[in-house]
């Protein structure tokens, strides 16, 4: 998935997410300040996607929904989720990537039905996203950044290195 990075990372009992702000359209840079992330569920998980805004727009509720339906269960959550978003008709054309992730879990959702929790506390998607990845691993085991600090700093990395994420970022935490 190109045009963007988002990052979360768990640390110390905090989760964060964050990403870039680019929005393209082929070559051509058309808004740098583009909202990636959200608060779901009362509060209490973030979530952030690459891929077409309007598609992520809508899993974004079905996301929350299942959340509800779930009573915060996570896992559960994402698992159905991702069941659905593979198998309904509508949903299996949207085309994008998501991280989603509370104080307990991270997890990378996609509509090919993949749920994967990475085994470090960082997740990274987008075209940015090895980079961001890559940098917070280092960030994490070896400084005492917070995981806030670790998040911003991952995609300031990404920002000199990918063409498709720039340093317009936005940060949330819980």
């Amino acid at each position: 998935m190109k045009a963007t990075t988002v990052i979360g990372v768990l640390k110390d009992g905090k989760a964060v997410i964050g990403a870039d702000g680019q929005v393209t359209m082929g070559e051509t840079v058309i808004k740098h300040t583009a909202q990636k992330i959200f608060k779901l569920y009362k509060g209490q998980v973030l979530a952030g996607f690459a891929g077409a805004v309007a598609d992520a727009f809508t899993l974004f509720e079905s996301l929350e929904r299942k959340i509800e339906d779930a009573r915060g269960d996570l896992v559960k959550a994402c698992v159905n989720f991702a069941k659905e978003w593979r198998t309904d008709k509508f949903l299996r054309r949207l085309e994008a990537i998501m991280i989603v992730l509370n104080k307990e879990k991270i997890l990378i959702v996609s509509g090919n039905g993949e749920v994967v929790e990475p085994e470090e506390s960082v997740a990274a998607i987008g075209s940015g996203g090895n980079y961001a990845h890559s940098a917070a691993l280092a960030l994490l085991k070896h400084t005492n950044l917070s995981a806030r600090e670790i998040a911003l700093e991952s995609l300031k990395i990404a920002a000199r290195l990918c063409i498709y994420t720039n340093e317009k970022i936005s940060i949330l935490e819980i």
